[in-house]
């Protein structure tokens, strides 16, 4: 039975505890497993990439990523590259590419100031239809070696907003101005979209597929949780999203559905209890997977937060969906660190650093990581050494990643509350 989800109107279904399954986590203590190499892909029809329902096997999707990576093959989803567009506007030089574009007043996105920044941004679109990470996507390329290719790492992916946040933006300007160029490239990243979801219903950090913990099912970073909410706006046809078309809002729906149904799939047991999720899944086994060499298998503190809001948004949660919830908060509450604070300091060195001290006013703290057996936080360095104090990595990571956050605070302290008055059972 599909369920409403509620204000953005996003089918779901009503899970059944009886059908899905669910990953364990390991039995074998703090011991992680070795980082793996990735395997060649099976052969299989290029055409599987396409079917509807997630009917592909794993093994024709894999093939069907790597051609499409191939130059001979990257009208495959749509059309190719978007050539430059009319000019409209000059830009102002104080505009940064951000998801600050995304919260302006209603009637910037019909200036031409706003329509100038989208036709710098459809430049950047692949063949493929995805966008680049860390570029400024508001600066028009000055050249075609601008735009970033596959072979630069930054092309074709949902890591850091790349994919999500551009195609939020052309859906705000196309809905505004009516002008076709901008809904043919949203569309264009719909349909890019709807082609990387793997048919286990996760994504990939990046498609078509790079080798290493990129192939990974992607929780990292909210990337995942970013495409979902996106999909479902999509699919609910609501402003800005009116001018998505039918078959496309279906395509959407569905692959809700699926990436619904590999979360549920994905969250963590220990001792026949649920728990979280790692923040990043084997795309085959499903289960939690090493990232960078300082990711390692685990319960994320972090990345939990946002799998579980997308649970949230589900209009009428079946009793598998709300178990999920409970159980997922559940534990966030249990692994909170009190009494601590970290704060930057010098070193003797005259270095800048961090450290954790105590301060027993301190605002509730969470690791971003916790063994899978123990829910101990942990800490790797670019050595992949699993340690339990943050004193013992490296300075550079200790300066450079997020370790602690206070991620948790406010979905535990005002979503939850609400979420539970809405579904009084």
């Amino acid at each position: 039975m599909r369920r409403d989800i509620g204000e953005i109107a996003c089918t779901l279904p009503d899970y059944d505890t009886g059908v899905m399954s669910r990953v364990r986590s390991s039995s074998r203590g703090a011991a992680l497993p070795e980082r793996p190499r990735p395997s060649a892909p099976s052969r299989r029809d290029f055409g599987r990439l396409f079917a509807v329902g997630g009917s592909a096997t794993l093994g024709g999707w894999l093939t069907a990523s790597r051609l499409l990576a191939r130059s001979d093959q990257v009208r495959a989803i749509g059309s190719a590259a978007t050539s430059p567009p009319p000019a409209t506007a000059r830009l102002g030089a104080q505009i940064r590419w951000s998801d600050e574009l995304l919260r302006q007043q209603p009637e910037w996105y019909a200036s031409g100031e706003a329509r100038a920044v989208a036709d710098s941004v459809i430049q950047y679109q692949s063949p493929q239809g995805g966008w680049p990470k860390a570029t400024n996507l508001a600066a028009p390329p000055r050249s075609p070696e601008d735009i970033p290719s596959p072979q630069d790492g930054r092309a074709n992916t949902i890591d850091n907003g790349a994919t999500t946040l551009p195609m939020q933006f052309l859906a705000l300007v196309a809905h505004s101005t009516g002008v076709p160029r901008y809904r043919e490239a949203f569309s264009r990243g719909l349909d890019y979209l709807l082609a990387a979801q793997y048919p286990n219903g996760g994504w990939p950090q990046f498609f078509p597929l790079r080798e290493g913990y990129y192939s990974r099912i992607t929780y990292n970073d909210d990337a995942m949780a970013r495409v979902l909410n996106l999909l479902c706006d999509a699919a609910a046809g609501e402003r800005p999203y009116a001018f998505v078309d039918e078959p496309r809002r279906a395509g959407a729906a569905a692959a809700v559905t699926r990436g619904i149904d590999v979360i549920l799939r994905t969250q963590v047991k220990q001792g026949g209890k649920l728990t979280a999720w790692c923040a990043q899944h084997d795309e085959k086994t499903l289960a939690p997977a090493w990232g960078r060499a300082y990711e390692p298998p685990s319960l994320s503190g972090s990345e939990s937060v946002g799998i579980i809001r997308v649970l949230m948004k589900i209009g009428h949660p079946s009793p598998e969906v709300m178990a999920a919830i409970e159980s997922a908060v559940t534990w966030l509450r249990a692994v909170a660190i009190h009494g601590v604070r970290v704060e930057p300091f010098t070193s003797a060195d005259r270095r800048r650093d961090r450290r954790v001290v105590a301060d027993p006013r301190g605002s509730a703290l969470w690791a971003r990581f916790y063994e899978l057996t123990t829910n101990r936080p942990i800490f790797l360095g670019r050595d992949s050494v699993v340690r339990y104090a943050f004193s013992e990595i490296e300075p550079e990571r200790r300066n450079g990643y997020a370790y602690y956050g206070t991620w948790p605070a406010t979905l535990l302290a005002e979503d939850l509350p609400r979420w539970r008055e809405k579904h009084k059972r």
